[in-house]
């Protein structure tokens, strides 16, 4: 497995492609590239880059942390030292602290053994594609700018950021904290021992959720399940709700910025339909554009022009979607993936942000059907999706090019977007063809009014991206 980089960092699996060499380098390249930025900004300052970090609750979270804010002194920068917490509190601390930069040592839904370094501008947002190429330049010369010994940064803690994160939510003007208390929620709360372990349950308790129970909540690190929160890794989590007799249930993955929930009757809400409540309750309150990618729900559209307000598509990618959302306008967005970004707070996917705008959703409804959670599911657009991938064996990028040119000249009838892959939308639905960039595959997402029809759907995109292959690249058969 090599190592995977991208505008969110680089993320491998500790030890064997995640090294204290790479590690280390990628530090040093991150520290030179922010502080060559703050001397063109600000030409003949002599102030130390200041950097924040965090980390998630995996096992090496610490002894990587110690090592990359290490490197960072030694580079020159002030580093403060957030703790364990969640990747959106980092992002938000990075602007509080006005520090130049932020680091989560975080590998999201990844499995324990994989750990990676998200980074971040002085926006507290994820690096930009030309940001990310400066960087690389800066590791691949091993170009790095090193402090004399009376220029060594120093590292300092600051704890408080997890309560500065909760409270500016509970400062959200249409948050009714008292019609939420008035419902005696009993909710469900499944953390996979991640950074949201704590911060979780003390959101809920002060949005006024009456009874608290807490899964995989003590924040040791040691995931009980594939921390990914999607269907599959869920059905206990899923079981235990019903046995409990919750009203919903609340999952999120090991750095917080993802948001599955549970349904009364142990169903899932569906991981597409937390943007699209959120969204549908936030355009009651802020009119104006909403933003997804290309491979969300359709849901959101329908939504969006219930409201009268725009739906744009970015490419995957929560940079990709942060971009198009600042440049139409968005007050909302985010990605299918439970996904929630909020830039009234901040511009980043927050599982917690999301946590408080579908509690107010929902009781606000309550309030007026007393219909449970379930019922609730049914008052938005009904799809259903179907993820797939195709394995190509030798997989260039002209290849790839030809493949989607005949499998897009084979639908005329369909609209066609080559902005990231192939997406074909069509009356009755809609697929998008993926390249992945670790792995020789294509990634396959189909959306269609019946699970049947999404599934029927991808196999025949399967088939035609076979029979394409076959032609496109000589290399393969």
């Amino acid at each position: 497995m090599s190592l995977m980089i991208s505008v969110s960092g680089i993320r491998g699996v500790v030890g064997k492609s995640l090294t204290p060499e790479n590690l280390t380098a990628f530090t040093m390249a991150f520290a030179t590239w922010l502080r060559r930025r703050k001397e063109s900004r600000n030409p003949g300052s002599q102030s130390k880059p200041k950097i924040v970090i965090g980390r998630d609750s995996r096992p090496t979270g610490g002894v990587i942390t110690g090592l990359v804010s290490n490197a960072l002194s030694l580079c020159g920068c002030d580093v403060i030292d957030v703790g364990m917490t969640t990747t959106p509190t980092v992002e938000i601390a990075t602007v509080g602290e006005e520090a130049d930069g932020g680091l989560i040592v975080t590998a999201s839904h990844n499995p324990v053994e994989w750990n990676a370094l998200k980074m971040l501008n002085e926006k507290g947002e994820f690096l930009s594609a030309p940001d990310v190429e400066e960087l690389l330049d800066i590791a691949a010369e091993k170009a790095f700018d090193f402090a004399r010994w009376d220029g060594i940064g120093a590292v300092t803690a600051n704890g408080s950021w997890d309560a500065v994160h909760i409270d500016r939510i509970l400062k959200l003007s249409y948050l009714d904290i008292d019609l939420i208390k008035s419902l005696n929620f009993r909710v469900l709360i499944d953390a996979v021992e991640g950074a949201g372990s704590f911060i979780v349950p003390e959101l809920c308790r002060k949005l006024g959720i009456r009874e608290i129970k807490t899964l995989a909540c003590e924040g040791t690190g040691i995931f009980p399940r594939n921390p990914e929160p999607v269907e599959e890794n869920l059905r206990q989590t899923m079981e235990i709700l019903a046995r409990e007799s919750c009203d919903l249930g609340i999952i999120v993955d090991p750095d917080v910025d993802r948001l599955a929930l549970v349904c009364e009757d142990g169903t899932l809400f569906g991981e597409e339909y937390t943007l699209v409540a959120c969204a549908d309750f936030y355009l009651k309150h802020h009119k104006g554009p909403v933003v997804n990618n290309l491979s969300s729900s359709r849901a959101l559209f329908d939504i969006a022009r219930r409201h009268e307000v725009e739906c744009f598509s970015a490419k995957v990618g929560e940079a990709n979607v942060t971009e198009v959302m600042k440049a139409k306008g968005a007050v909302i967005g985010g990605e299918g993936n439970g996904g929630v970004i909020l830039p009234e707070l901040h511009y980043g996917r927050d599982a917690l942000a999301g946590i408080a705008l579908f509690l107010q959703a929902f009781a606000g409804w309550k309030s007026e059907t007393g219909g449970t959670l379930s019922q609730f599911r049914k008052t938005f657009p009904d799809y259903f999706m179907s993820k797939k991938k195709v394995e190509l064996a030798t997989l260039t990028k002209e290849a790839l090019g030809r493949i989607f040119d005949t499998v897009a000249a084979n639908h005329p009838e369909a609209e066609c977007n080559r902005l990231d892959g192939l997406k074909l939308d069509f009356p009755e639905g809609w697929a998008h063809l993926r390249p992945s960039n670790t792995e020789p595959i294509v990634r396959i997402y189909t959306e269609a009014s019946t699970q049947a029809e999404a599934d029927a759907l991808a196999a025949s995109f399967i088939d035609e991206i076979a029979t394409a292959a076959a032609s496109a690249n000589p290399t393969e058969g």
